[in-house]
């Protein structure tokens, strides 16, 4: 394990109760796809290999995850006041990279995000309405963040496989 990977564990087969799953699958999943970075330099994590998705890149997903978490789970599970990438114009904002983006910048951005969730969602229930629409609650909030993280964990596989051949979860 390079210095970069974050030790990760399975969720407790035995849940307490729904958030306490949903969110140790979340932590999980969240650990998966910064690890798909672990070890990849600059060059290799920015590297966008499908020419039909020309900013696809694997520090494009992690950056895209944090958004996707700021809107779900701090904007609108928790009323914060965050910063919105989505309201610009460019719908792959997520994705562009600049210059000073490394995998460590991006990483840490995310893991600051991590936080900033947690702090969001601390002492709501499951069946909790979300602070910006009513129509979700908490569960729908935490199961819609944790399928997303899931489906771009497969991405970064990819991905990852792309930049150096490394394989696996």
């Amino acid at each position: 394990m390079s210095s970069s990977e974050l030790p990760r564990r399975w969720p407790e087969t035995n849940a307490a109760d729904e958030l306490t799953l949903l969110t140790e699958f979340l932590t999980f999943l969240r650990i998966t796809a910064v690890n798909k970075l672990a070890g990849l330099d600059r060059a290799a994590a920015a590297a966008a290999p499908f020419p039909a998705s020309p900013v696809f890149s694997a520090m494009g997903v992690i950056r895209h995850l944090t958004s996707v978490e700021r809107y779900w789970l701090g904007i609108v599970g928790g009323g914060l006041d965050l910063p919105n990438r989505w309201e610009s114009p460019d719908r792959d904002i997520d994705f562009r990279l600049s210059e000073q983006d490394t995998p460590e910048s991006v990483v840490a951005e995310y893991q600051e995000q991590w936080a900033l969730s947690e702090r969001a969602l601390a002492d709501k229930a499951a069946g909790d309405r979300s602070t910006k629409d009513e129509d979700k609650t908490v569960r729908w909030l935490l199961t819609h963040v944790v399928q997303e993280t899931a489906r771009h964990v497969g991405h970064l596989d990819v991905l990852r496989e792309f930049a150096d051949g490394t394989t696996g979860e």
